[in-house]
């Protein structure tokens, strides 16, 4: 970067001006009288007097660098110091039987719940920045997936890797909800962050969705509840004594219970009954948990002075000298 401490001073280069007309003005100026130098037009001007004309040159290229001198021409580097405090997200998703529901679609096509659910987290997690990122997958058990890390591309990688009922096929959203929790306690971040997903009501575990959300607000964890599945019943492929047939049950969401977790934990309860609002929801989500960035800018600057200063004075002073020895004029 590049820049002058006193750039007012540049004003002083308009001091050329009267110097290069003062120049043309006497130009061709004599102080021997001839009658008449008529008879001379013709005869090309010598070298020498060529190269006296360039003695203006040099006058004003170093009048110029010294102008350029006295507003202290300075060469910077900006360095910036970007201090954040990322936030610690545990993705909570349901892998029970019910997830094996056909009633979302991505590109036109039906698609289980899971399915979807893996590709907007997927999206969701390209989009983090300085966030550290866990999951965990809960059924009839709870376990952890992945645990916190900053690699997004292992947490993409153990993601993929989920699967419908490798937890089991019941739902244990208090276990879900505490495992997530004992992973972010210990935890020295400010901010902490807990997204559940799930399509069920809790019917399995030893700990109820109601005690893990009062552990989660004493350990300061804030949870985001994302109840998944459209109302009513929903279509399940399954293979009968006709083959495979489209069976529509009644999936059981507990909403009430998903909005008390979020109250209580200073969240908030969200329903998804498509692809377009599921996507949705973990934008807003992504919004309202941001990580904040304090920028701090450094400059430091090597001043120039000498390296025009320098070169102007001696422009000047060679000027000076062939005025007066190779250049003179006879007076």
């Amino acid at each position: 970067m590049f820049r002058f401490e006193d750039p007012w001073l540049l004003v002083f280069g308009l001091v050329l001006v009267p110097v290069f007309y003062g120049y043309l003005k006497r130009k061709g100026s004599g102080r021997i009288r001839f009658s008449s130098l008529a008879p001379f037009g013709g005869i090309p001007p010598s070298l020498s007097v060529q190269l006296r004309n360039s003695l203006i040159v040099f006058r004003c290229m170093g009048i110029g660098l010294l102008v350029i001198a006295l507003a202290r021409p300075q060469a910077g580097q900006k360095e910036t110091e970007i201090v954040t405090e990322g936030i610690d997200i545990m993705l909570c998703l349901d892998t029970s039987g019910s997830m094996r529901a056909l009633d979302f679609e991505r590109e036109g096509q039906r698609t289980d719940r899971l399915d979807v659910v893996r590709e907007v987290v997927k999206a969701f997690i390209q989009k983090r920045q300085n966030d550290r990122i866990g999951m965990v997958v809960f059924g009839e058990q709870a376990f952890t997936q992945c645990p916190l890390t900053m690699d997004y591309g292992v947490l993409l990688s153990f993601l993929d890797r989920i699967e419908i009922g490798m937890a089991g096929d019941s739902t244990a959203v208090g276990s879900a909800l505490a495992t997530g929790v004992k992973r972010l306690e210990k935890v020295p971040g400010k901010s902490k962050v807990i997204i559940l997903v799930t399509d069920g009501r809790n019917n399995a575990g030893r700990i109820s969705p109601e005690t893990a959300a009062e552990i989660a607000k004493t350990y300061k964890v804030k949870v985001y509840t994302i109840g998944v599945g459209v109302e009513g019943e929903s279509p399940f492929l399954m293979e009968t004594l006709f083959g495979k047939r489209y069976v529509y049950q009644k999936v059981d969401l507990d909403e009430e219970t998903l909005k008390q977790i979020a109250d209580v934990t200073g969240g908030a309860y969200f329903r998804a009954q498509d692809t377009a609002s599921l996507e949705e929801i973990y934008e807003q989500i992504d919004q309202m948990e941001r990580t904040e960035a304090k920028v701090k800018e450094y400059m430091e600057y090597e001043e120039l002075f000498a390296q025009f200063a320098f070169p102007g004075l001696l422009l000047i002073l060679v000027g000076f000298v062939l005025e007066n020895t190779r250049f003179r004029k006879i007076p």
